[in-house]
């Protein structure tokens, strides 16, 4: 759930919750739960003339749901864009003859006209900063006796050696046409260069686009770049370069050729000829666990072979990544890991070690489209003892910094979101716990029939039934504090009264939207708890606040036949 706006941390009525049924429901399932539920609270079926109060808007609330729910017009609508769209006049012209299927491809279309609106005001900016840093001087000192007057410094010498801005925005013309203005600066060691970039890209088909470019900097540079299908199977690129030089223009051609070797690999043949003449050929499998690639490069200049391996620990957010490289100027070992440490920032360290660059230490951060790049060189040649620190350092540092700053940050952020979603809620709930109050009231004679039937049938028996955060923790602690107690409720009489024929389903919605319970937690992660007895067996559960729960389980019913 966001919570950028106030708008957006208010909780909607979920009306499957409140008939209790699958959003997958048939309209003779939604009739049934309907029927069930109006016996329960139509007013007509009480005397007491405050139970027909309370009775009067428990019914009026089902009754809301049984109506836009059992029609399937304003069923596609809230399937779609949920409450707000039923309060939006814009529906009332969409025709009623028109198919659930209609009305949300009708709402699709709605949603890339928006789309495109939004195109034309987009700019996409997306950069990177990349400091060189040369810190060589920790573990390789300089012996300065050949200068008697040269001061000797205790501490090392840390010092930039180069930096590097890239920045780039785009202008979306239409859906199939976009143009691209970069530009770059860089310095190292003193000397300066950099270009600016202006390019336009335009779909030709689902399949093939065309780019054209031009940049000046170092000597104008103009270029040509196609992508298409060629068969249904192999997909080709296609670029040509015309570089102006001192010396005269140089022409440069680039083609690689693609195609699935199976499901999850790909094949790459890359032909360059021009400025550095190459030969390439990769292979690249990625799955959901997984991301390997092989490549084997012969050139004019310099060949090559390489190999990486990418684990990927979804659940952790985690990817982690060894690279091998073995050629003719260079070769390396690289690992690395990278870690996703919010919604828009991921955390990525390198360290490198290889010829003719040494040990080098890469943190490397981006946030949304923004990328900062750290390369620290440690030394200029390989080494055990750099190579040691250039790994355990970023893992302290991580740790301390996550301890330290990170999580209390997080939990802070947390806290306030779920300040304003209680604040913003704040009067709903009230009016939400006192509807849910008024539902057990009603509840107690049907609780007593059901009760009644199921224990005299040996059938299914709600012993104790907890809903709130860490409910199943307080149902085993002897004697829970007051505020643990004040985020849970009890609600054992309304999930017995969802038995029927000894047999308990509450589908995947948020359990505090069910008749008889509310939120005592907002904005925290909830638990529904169950203790009860079925055919003399006691037995408990446990489920997350969306998920389904069926008591008892298809495999643990018992034949009474």
């Amino acid at each position: 759930m966001s919570f950028d706006s106030d708008e957006e941390s208010v909780i909607e009525e979920d009306y499957y919750a409140c008939l209790n049924i699958s959003k997958e429901a048939t309209p003779e399932e939604i009739t049934s739960a309907y029927r069930r539920l109006s016996r329960l609270y139509h007013p007509d079926k009480h005397t007491d003339a405050e139970q027909k109060v309370k009775a009067d808007l428990l019914f009026n609330k089902i009754k809301k749901a049984y109506e836009i729910l059992g029609d399937p017009h304003q069923r596609a609508i809230y399937d779609t864009v949920g409450l707000k769209g039923l309060k939006t006049n814009g529906w009332a012209i969409v025709p009623r003859t028109k198919t659930p299927q209609e009305i949300r491809d009708e709402f699709e279309r709605l949603a890339r006209e928006q789309n495109e609106r939004r195109l034309q005001q987009r700019t996409n900016p997306r950069g990177n900063v990349i400091i060189n840093i040369n810190a060589t001087d920790i573990f390789t000192t300089y012996d300065d006796d050949y200068d008697e007057f040269v001061e000797k410094s205790y501490f090392p010498s840390i010092e930039i050696s180069g930096m590097s801005m890239s920045q780039a925005i785009e202008a979306p013309l239409t859906l199939r046409d976009t143009l691209t203005l970069q530009g770059h600066l860089a310095t190292q060691n003193g000397t300066g260069s950099g270009s600016f970039i202006v390019s336009g890209k335009r779909l030709i088909s689902p399949n093939g686009w065309i780019e054209a470019e031009f940049a000046a900097g170092n000597g104008p540079i103009a270029s040509l770049k196609l992508s298409r299908s060629l068969t249904s199977s192999i997909y080709g690129n296609f670029a040509t370069q015309l570089k102006f030089t001192s010396s005269g223009p140089r022409l440069g051609l680039v083609s690689s050729l693609g195609m699935p070797l199976d499901r999850y690999t790909q094949g790459y043949l890359t032909w360059n000829v021009g400025f550095a003449s190459s030969m390439t050929t990769m292979i690249v499998r990625d799955t959901d666990q997984s991301h390997s690639s092989i490549v084997f490069s012969l050139g004019l200049t310099s060949s090559f072979m390489s190999a990486s391996q990418t684990w990927k620990i979804n659940k952790a957010d985690l990817k982690l990544r060894i690279y091998c490289k073995l050629g003719t100027v260079s070769s390396m070992v690289e690992c690395s890991a990278e870690k996703k440490v919010s919604e828009q920032s991921v955390l990525c360290a390198a360290v490198s070690v290889g010829v003719p660059n040494g040990v080098t230490l890469k943190i490397k951060i981006n946030r949304a489209r923004q990328s900062y790049i750290f390369p620290i060189q440690l030394c200029e040649e390989p080494r055990l003892m750099p190579s040691v620190y250039a790994v355990i350092t970023p893992l302290v540092v991580y740790f301390t910094v996550k301890k330290l700053i990170v999580e209390p940050f997080i939990k802070e952020q947390k806290e306030k979101k779920i300040e304003k979603q209680r604040e913003v809620n704040k009067n709903r709930m009230e009016e939400k716990k006192r509807e849910a109050k008024a539902a057990v009231d009603l509840m107690k004679a049907t609780y007593e029939r059901i009760y009644a039937e199921e224990e005299s049938r040996n059938g299914l028996l709600i012993l104790r039934a907890l809903y709130g955060k860490d409910a199943d923790a307080v149902a085993k602690t002897e004697a829970p504090s007051s505020s643990q107690l004040s985020e849970v409720i009890d609600v054992t009489v309304p999930v017995q009264c969802l038995i029927k024929n000894s047999q308990l389903t509450i589908h995947n919605t948020s359990k505090s939207q069910l008749s008889g319970f509310y939120d005592p937690c907002v904005g925290e992660e909830k638990v529904l708890y169950v203790k009860y007895s079925f055919h003399s067996h006691v037995c408990e559960t446990t489920v997350a606040d969306q998920d389904v729960l069926r008591i008892p389980k298809q495999s643990h019913r018992i034949n009474t036949s």
